[in-house]
């Protein structure tokens, strides 16, 4: 599955390398997974254009918003790229987000044609002026700008790992999250209970227990409690205990998700991964189908990387031998960068 952050994966990768590597360092290790200014929106009563304050909602615009609504409620990439971040880009310039997700969005086309330079100096473009455009915001809002200089760093960071590897890109980026974590602290001096705040940190927080040793998901489990909005913090719960291998938990969370976001083909597809690990793979069938009805709308990658899945959990189903693997690379053999329509996705008879 395509986790909410994208770029999060490789950092935790890198540092993961690291810390194997140097076991003897002493003192505290600042680590961050993050595209993680990726947000979405929830059903309750949140001032418009901000989707994670009931209270003291802070001016993010109706553009943004609607670009947050329609990568993360809806789950459709293709017109977030194509219609909305442009559109929040153009009329709403100031506002940070807009640049991080941009720059998440830059980081999925570049794993999806990892050879592309352009692709990962988009992500690099995109990266600096998620931290620029806040350093612009802090005078005037010191917590989100703290934020998003947060974010900007780590997503440079992902850049360097991205292009230099996870060995060698892992001691320059380091350097670059110590610069994350002395943001982050900044902002939850500010307000510790800020609903934006930990849902970024609880995802991070989490990242980085499912992947490393001697650390505890509790507190990351705790933190996502108070994040904002919902939608996304069960969201982040769901995905770290089936990273746990705990999936009745997992399954807990995700149904809740589902039950508030019914139609986000990430989130069936998080639930057919979850149902599989509980060895249902009738029941996971269902959910695999209604991601891909809606195919077209996600990248192709991704698209792939479930047909794939898909066909394995059909073949554990009915013990029919089938090429799952060339069912994958027929879809990412296709044109362009988005999925296809579910009419013409690899057959499993």
């Amino acid at each position: 599955m395509m986790d909410l952050f994208p770029t999060a994966k490789l950092i935790v990768a890198a540092f993961t390398s690291a810390y194997r590597k140097h076991l003897a360092l002493r003192g505290r290790w600042h680590f961050v997974g993050v595209a993680a200014i990726a947000l979405s929106l929830w059903p309750n009563p949140i001032l418009a254009g901000d989707p994670f304050r009931s209270s003291s909602p802070k001016p993010i615009g109706n553009s943004t918003e609607a670009a947050f609504k329609a990568l993360f409620k809806e789950g459709n990439y293709k017109e977030t790229a194509e219609r909305y971040l442009p559109e929040a880009e153009s009329k709403e310039p100031n506002e940070p987000m807009v640049y991080a997700l941009k720059a998440s969005l830059a980081y999925t086309d570049w794993q999806g044609d990892n050879k592309n330079k352009a692709l990962l100096e988009s992500l690099k473009t995109y990266a600096a002026k998620t931290r620029e455009t806040a350093a612009k915001l802090k005078p005037t809002d010191p917590l989100r700008g703290n934020l998003y200089i947060a974010a900007g760093h780590a997503l440079e960071a992902a850049a360097i790992v991205g292009e230099n590897g996870t060995v060698k890109g892992a001691p320059q980026a380091l350097s670059k999250l110590q610069e994350v974590y002395r943001e982050l602290d900044a902002a939850e001096k500010i307000n510790p209970n800020d609903p934006e705040l930990n849902l970024l940190k609880g995802w991070m927080d989490l990242l980085i227990a499912v992947n490393l040793p001697f650390t505890d998901p509790q507190q990351a489990i705790e933190r996502l409690e108070k994040a904002a909005p919902p939608y996304l913090a069960y969201r982040g719960m769901a995905v770290g205990y089936r990273d746990l291998k705990q999936y009745d938990k997992a399954l807990q969370y995700v149904d809740i998700a589902l039950r508030n976001t019914p139609d986000n083909p990430e989130l069936q597809y998080l639930k057919a991964q979850i149902l599989v690990g509980l060895d249902q793979n009738r029941e996971a069938k269902e959910y695999f189908q209604n991601a891909l009805t809606k195919s077209a709308q996600l990248p192709k990658d991704l698209v792939a990387q479930v047909v794939r899945e898909q066909c394995r959990n059909q073949v554990s189903i009915d013990r029919k031998e089938r090429n799952c693997s060339a069912m994958r690379n027929q879809v990412k053999q296709m044109d362009g960068k988005w999925g296809p329509i579910a009419s013409q996705l690899p057959n499993l008879d």
